[in-house]
Order: structure tokens, then sequence, then C-alpha cells
């Protein structure tokens, strides 16, 4: 899905590149702190099979979720603010035009 053609300056492509690690970076570190807990319960081969389920699905949610792409990126931040990975405060210094429609949708 594509937003309406909106051009990035590189001023934008930073900021918005440096907010879009940050959130990679949280949710990461979540799912591997979710890991370890888990990991030291493992009793069982049945809990093993299980654990690698979970990691399987977080990969595919994480390789599809994590495209920096700029024609999807309004798209991109408006979930990760919806999911609480991102804040619209760490996007500051993009376009107006921008951050209205990451609002927007992030709360659709």
């Amino acid at each position: 899905m594509q937003a309406t053609n909106l051009s990035w300056s590189q001023t934008e492509h930073n900021i918005a590149k440096s907010a879009f690690d940050k959130a990679y970076k949280r949710e990461t570190d979540f799912i591997l702190q979710a890991v370890r807990q888990e990991a030291s319960k493992i009793t069982e081969l049945q809990d093993l099979w299980q654990m690698n389920d979970y990691l399987s699905a977080r990969r595919h949610d994480l390789e599809g979720k994590y495209d920096f792409d700029e024609s999807s990126l309004v798209f991109t931040f408006a979930n990760l603010i919806k999911e609480e990975w991102l804040k619209i405060e760490e996007l500051e210094g993009l376009a107006a035009e921008k951050l209205a429609k990451i609002s927007m949708l992030s709360k659709m």
C-alpha cells in the first residue's frame, strides 16, 4: 500500500530512519527478553516446539513490518505508533502533512 507520492528530504529521511531503528530495537529487545524468560521454563520437548512456533511467527511479523520503504513509511509509522513501539514525538521534524497523516492513521 502506498501513500500519496510524498517526497522525503534528506533531513526527514534521517529522522525517519532514526525513529524506525528505535522502534525495531524496542520490539526486538522485547522479544529477546520474552524468549529468555520463557526459555528458562522449558522442561519438555513440546515446550521447545512452542518456542519455535513463537519465534517463527515473530520473525514473519518483523520481516513484514520493518521495511524501510519511503512509499509506505507513513503507514509503517502509524502501525508502529498504534502498537506502541514508537511515539509520534519521535517523528518531530517531519513535514506537518506527514505527521498529520501518520497521526490520523494511527488512530484508525
